[in-house]
């Protein structure tokens, strides 16, 4: 017994004298650093560090480490602001989410995990083979052009399964829905103090020439001249801030309806949310953010009351859900306002100038129609409109590609969606995305109908309704919010938890009410 341990006594050792000096040369290197006062290099060391123990916590169990990847997913841009935009920092969020596919797939495999068939996979297939064919076009000038192209289109398309697996039943629900209230309630109030401070807050003293002009771009009013900053908040663009509030209201505005058919756990959280998002979007100059968010508002409130629970006499919750958002939404609004007369002033200013068919300024018209149409006409003076020039060649970062290979960016491009599919994978590509884009919402609308009159209906509802904004009217408008990885992450995640939510409505659930003298009156008045 004693020799058979000698071997195994040796070999701890040996493990311990390695640590041991892995250590001694991580405090002499991490020592030195701080000496030289070089933060930057120390800031990649906790990062390394931090993505370490991420890592291992999502290989143990992907359901803790899971949240750790949409915090990382989201905040991933402030890193990079400060970080330089290295290439390392860019592609850590894929790394973890390979992570999460990896100890899914085991989990899966293990019988830990529920999976399920997507019913519009068929159709999705035939867009996913045209899109890997079009990586070996002879027109792409780079291999690494298509490899792009892949990776927006398609990476993040096993999130589905994540949130079908994530989401089991009202408590896994509950704890995703309070856990985006907190972050967009973080990143929104951000948001609005960098509309308030300027650039200086949250951007380093000098950004990284290529996000230069995505970070620090003011806007001036075209009749009253009066200039606004765009706020970033902790994206390296004003866009993708934008974008990003329009998902987060309209998953808070689902989530509020639910809680208050379900329970009174997170409301405050919730409801807090409306206003804070509310506000962002109004000081974002975003005409995006405040159209979308104004035009889900009103969506998702009549939606909500056309599937409210009427036959078990809970629709008052849903009525009160949709009263409290906009209370809570019209008092947010009216605080900024009051408070910061001057900038908010200069973003209604704008947002009235532009959106008012009134205003000689007008520009719905030429930004819907005019701007698009020309973009899409434009794409068939491209002597490869028919078979396309490969995958990835119009998408959202070819100046990474180009500046990798040392070439200069392909010099075609078109703001219109379905243009941008035909430069890349030819004149078919248009037909398969409505083909599979199609299908997916057939499918979400009868889970929808069938959801009716259940306590999951808001959330259900909020999901259909973004995917049907991401895939149509944003697609309309360029492939960016698509190949946004944030959107495009959120999107598959939400897809999986779709699927997932007949389940989670046929299993018994009462009601939670709220404890006597927390009725939500105050002083006579019924909020």
């Amino acid at each position: 017994m004693l020799n058979s341990r000698i071997p195994a006594m040796r070999n701890q050792a040996w493990i311990g004298l390695f640590l041991f000096g892995l250590a001694m040369w991580l405090a002499w290197d991490i020592g030195g650093k701080i000496a030289a006062n070089d933060v930057r290099t120390l800031v990649f060391w906790t990062l390394g560090l931090a993505s370490g123990g991420v890592a291992i916590m999502i290989l143990r169990n992907w359901r803790r480490g899971f949240f750790f990847f949409l915090l990382w997913l989201l905040f991933e841009d402030l890193a990079r602001k400060y970080l330089g935009n290295g290439m390392a920092l860019f592609f850590g969020k894929d790394v973890l989410a390979l992570l999460v596919y990896i100890s899914l797939f085991v989990a899966i495999r293990e019988k830990k995990e529920k999976t399920f068939r997507p019913p519009f996979l068929v159709f999705f297939a035939l867009f996913f083979w045209l899109g890997v064919a079009q990586v070996f076009n002879m027109n792409s000038p780079s291999i690494l052009y298509g490899l792009l192209g892949v990776k927006l289109y398609f990476y993040y398309v096993p999130l589905m399964f994540a949130g079908y697996a994530l989401i089991r039943n009202d408590g896994d629900l509950r704890r995703l829905l309070a856990f985006n209230a907190g972050l967009a309630i973080v990143i929104a109030g951000l948001g609005i103090t960098q509309a308030l401070l300027g650039h200086s807050f949250l951007n380093p003293t000098v950004l990284a020439p290529e996000l230069r002009d995505l970070g620090e771009l003011d806007r001036v009013t075209p009749l009253s001249g009066q200039v606004l900053s765009l706020p970033t908040a902790v994206f390296v663009s004003s866009g993708r801030f934008a974008l990003f509030l329009v998902l987060v209201f309209i998953l808070i505005i689902g989530a509020a309806g639910y809680l208050l058919l379900h329970t009174s756990k997170h409301r405050v959280l919730v409801f807090s949310a409306v206003g804070v998002v509310g506000g962002a979007a109004l000081f974002s100059g975003s005409r995006t953010a405040v159209v979308y968010c104004a035009a889900s508002a009103l969506v998702l409130a009549v939606g909500m009351l056309w599937g409210a629970p009427w036959r078990r006499r809970q629709a008052h919750r849903m009525v009160k859900a949709i009263r409290r958002s906009a209370i809570v939404g019209g008092l947010g609004l009216t605080a900024l306002l009051l408070l910061f007369p001057t900038e908010a002033g200069s973003r209604i200013a704008f947002y009235t100038e532009t959106l008012s068919p009134h205003s000689s300024a007008y520009e719905i018209s030429g930004r819907a129609w005019d701007y698009p149409m020309a973009n899409l006409v434009g794409v068939f003076s491209n002597p490869n409109w028919v078979l396309g020039n490969g995958t990835g060649t119009a998408s959202l970062g070819v100046q990474y590609v180009s500046k990798l290979l040392g070439q200069r960016p392909p010099d075609f491009w078109a703001e219109e969606g379905y243009g941008q599919l035909i430069l890349e994978m030819g004149i078919v590509a248009p037909f398969m995305w409505l083909l599979w884009t199609g299908a997916l919402l057939y499918y979400q609308w009868r889970i929808l109908l069938q959801l009716r009159q259940t306590r999951v209906f808001p959330i259900a509802l909020a999901i259909f309704w973004f995917s049907f904004l991401l895939l149509y009217p944003f697609t309309y408008g360029g492939l960016a919010p698509y190949h946004n990885y944030v959107n495009n992450a959120y999107f598959w995640l939400l897809v999986g938890i779709m699927f997932r939510l007949p389940e989670i409505a046929a299993t018994s659930s009462m009601p939670v009410a709220a404890a006597p003298g927390r009725t939500g009156t105050r002083g006579g008045f019924q909020f």
